[in-house]
């Protein structure tokens, strides 16, 4: 599989696609206005303890109070060591720690919480939609290789890294060379690395450290004491590795600064830097708007012609399998299974594209065979390997249903691209032209009587004037001899179709 990076910078934004046999397979975006903050450090005050939920509001300089669980207080912070390599810069149990035994029972947030009360806490999740940002007062650190934690006494490996020798060996190395009391995770990308590697990364963050706990002694909360990496350098740092071996990027302010970024931390790896210069956009010359474009609709096609519906709700995101216009060459079950398996490759890559994350659920199309259904879920569970993001499967149900959950540590592109439509609100549907005649028709019942004055102004958006004028004309014509008024409907093209006014001369 051929990887590439392709990096789209301007003044007011920029974007990063990780292109897999020349598609998108991931796409990070970042405007200059909107930074995620994902990854920073603040000093925070305690405002609001909450013993029934066991979590605290903690004010750290947002507009929205951060959320803190008792788990990632950092008092307990050893029971609930977590990571996801290449995700994100907060906990997953995919970190394998070395031990069997179960995690202590957590005490009550309010012995450890006090409202007033100055703690550091770093953004583990982005703000999304009405929540505030989820934060924890386990600092992580990451590095190329290791993630560090200071406040935690521990070592971890990334479970990606499969071979147990090669694990035990950077366990040793990692062990034999960190402070006394700190706490590493060691990246899938230390696979292979020397001593002296590891060595040098250590260095770098823990003196990063010092100067992020020096800094925050002197500030007062709230405050932002420590700022993550811009996404460029993020995604160099994260999942830049040796299959990835071009990278394009079309701003020469970026190329030299990816230039230096790759001096410094990779040092020993070859990698093709183009500096793109042509006339076409970038984008546009790899084909890649049609493709986000593609992943901002709620209905996309399958090649058998065949298609699927993503539609994402606050609480989850459903997709619908549908056979469209495949009918098959052979019978049905066969042309259900097909299109279930196709269908199973675009809604990894969807998901992973849209950066689609919390619960899912799967409606593939009935299948009667048990094995069917099984060959499906296998292949869905193969389809996702390639993504970093930690996904959970289970079975699917005799219904066609697959709940799975994908972790969730920035927005959906759709939402990072769009916003609620302002006629419907988000809701998908506004009201019908006749709907909104009907309903006209009962507020002058209900109002005529009110007004003063012979004649009622009736203002209405064009659509609904047209069909006012034409198909329900007669009950105008009712209603101003039933009321003994003259009704005189004005078009108003600034109008939403839901908005009318009633008023009298």
């Amino acid at each position: 599989m051929t990887k590439k990076l392709v990096i789209n910078k301007t003044s007011h934004e920029t974007r990063v696609a990780l292109l897999e046999n020349s598609h998108i397979a991931e796409l990070y975006i970042e405007r200059t206005r909107e930074r995620g903050i994902v990854g920073n450090i603040y000093k925070g005050k305690v405002i609001r303890v909450l013993p029934g939920m066991q979590a605290a509001f903690v004010d750290i300089g947002l507009e929205k109070a951060g959320f803190l669980y008792v788990g990632d207080v950092i008092d307990q912070m050893e029971a609930v060591v977590e990571y996801v390599d290449g995700g994100s810069n907060s906990a997953d149990p995919s970190a394998d720690n070395g031990e069997n035994d179960e995690p202590p029972s957590l005490p009550p947030i309010e012995d450890l919480l006090q409202e007033g009360q100055e703690i550091l806490a770093q953004i583990a999740k982005e703000p999304l939609g009405t929540k505030g940002a989820r934060i924890t007062s386990n600092i992580s650190l990451p590095g190329r290789h290791l993630v560090y934690m200071p406040t935690i006494d521990h070592v971890g490996i990334s479970r990606r890294i499969e071979n147990e020798e090669e694990k035990e060996r950077l366990r040793a190395v990692v062990e034999s060379i960190r402070p006394p009391g700190s706490g590493f995770i060691v990246r899938t990308a230390a696979e292979g690395k020397s001593e002296t590697e590891l060595r040098a990364d250590m260095l770098y963050l823990t003196e990063l450290w010092n100067e992020i706990d020096a800094r925050q002694r002197t500030l007062g909360a709230p405050a932002l004491v420590h700022s993550d990496l811009d996404v460029t350098s993020k995604v160099l740092r994260d999942i830049l590795t040796e299959d990835i071996r071009h990278i394009v990027v079309d701003a020469e302010e970026e190329y030299e600064k990816i230039v230096q970024f790759l001096s410094t931390y990779m040092p020993n790896l070859e990698y093709e830097i183009e500096l793109y210069d042509k006339k076409e956009p970038l984008f546009d010359a790899y084909g890649l708007e049609v493709e986000i474009a593609r992943a901002l609709g709620s209905k996309v096609w399958l090649k058998s012609g065949g298609y699927i519906v993503i539609e994402q709700t606050e609480a989850l995101t459903a997709v619908d399998v549908n056979t469209g216009r495949f009918v098959g060459k052979r019978n049905f079950e066969d042309t259900i299974l097909k299109t279930n398996l196709e269908a199973v490759r675009e809604v990894a890559y969807q998901l992973r594209l849209r950066n689609i994350g919390g619960l899912i659920i799967i409606d593939f199309i009935d299948m009667e065979k048990e094995l069917h259904r099984e060959q499906v879920h296998s292949a869905l569970e193969d389809a996702l390997k390639n993504d970093k993001s930690k996904t959970n499967i289970l079975k699917i149900s005799e219904l066609g249903l697959v709940e799975m959950t994908r972790k969730r540590v920035r927005e959906s592109i759709g939402r990072t691209l769009c916003e609620p439509c302002p006629y419907c609100e988000g809701k998908g549907y506004i009201k019908s032209r006749t709907t909104m005649v009907f309903e006209i028709f009962r507020k002058l019942k209900r109002e005529i009587h009110d007004l003063r004055g012979y004649r009622v102004n009736l203002q209405v958006h064009p659509d609904i004037a047209a069909l006012l004028y034409d198909e329900e004309s007669s009950v105008i014509d009712e209603l101003e001899k039933q009321f003994e008024k003259q009704i005189t409907i004005i078009a108003r093209p600034n109008f939403h179709i839901e908005q009318f006014e009633i008023g009298a001369i």
